[in-house]
């Protein structure tokens, strides 16, 4: 099946990153602060650097640390300059609930690429969208995944996202915290722009057309394996 949706590595460790470059199914990547956090990430430049040496051609998206608002126009305009390919990501507000819609329309009418992020309401996609220029790339990150462990369908909600999103031609939908390689194949039904997928899910694209009566075989002997690994025994 060819996939009209962009599917970016989301991740911190450099060597999974450029692995995804490699493997042909990726064209952007994004991190975050807890994911470097995870990664044990110790320069936060340093690694920018480091990944912009050698992924050239593709988007990444680099976000700010601070909470403050002008301490993260700052830290956005630093960032911006580390790259053409440079994502700045803003987060819809900050810890206290402050908008950054404000920060958003200033940064995006200066000519910087943004990728907002962690929204999860309409309400925050319009909001975004009326503030980001229709002149300047940006991405619009909703957090499908995460709207999901509520109990809440985010199809609804990310296919209304979508027809805000296109009424300007410099913006892109971003399908985040996916739970599970189907969510790529749900995002491309609907039109969505991008997906963010770790590297576990990017490698399950691998799967798609597997004969289920084959995978079925493959998992009964992958547990017979495990079970003569472990020396158990139930009938003594």
């Amino acid at each position: 099946m060819e996939l009209k949706v962009k599917v970016f590595s989301d991740g911190a460790v450099l060597n999974d990153m450029l692995k995804d470059l490699n493997s042909g199914r990726v064209s952007g990547f994004t991190t975050n602060p807890s994911l470097m956090k995870k990664a044990g990430i110790k320069s936060y430049i340093g690694f920018a650097n480091d990944v912009l040496k050698v992924i050239t051609d593709y988007p990444v998206s680099f976000e700010v640390f601070a909470d403050d608002l002008s301490e993260m126009e700052k830290e956005a305009n630093r960032i911006a300059q580390l790259g053409d390919n440079v994502y700045v990501k803003i987060p819809v507000t900050n810890s206290q609930g402050e908008s950054t819609a404000k920060l958003i329309n200033k940064l995006s009418h200066n000519g910087i690429k943004l990728n907002v992020t962690a929204i999860f309401t309409i309400k925050q996609v319009k909001e975004v969208v009326e503030a980001l220029s229709e002149d300047t790339p940006a991405i619009v990150s909703v957090f499908a995944g995460r709207i999901a462990d509520t109990g809440i369908d985010p199809i609804p909600i990310m296919k209304e996202a979508l027809s805000i999103c296109h009424a300007k031609k410099s913006i892109e939908l971003l399908w985040a915290s996916p739970r599970e390689t189907f969510n790529i194949y749900q995002a491309n039904a609907l039109g969505v722009d991008i997906i963010t997928c770790t590297p576990d899910l990017i490698k399950k694209l691998s799967l798609a057309g597997k004969d289920l009566e084959t995978y079925s075989l493959e998992t009964v002997n992958m547990f017979l394996n495990d079970s003569n690994s472990l020396g158990f025994k139930i009938l003594e």
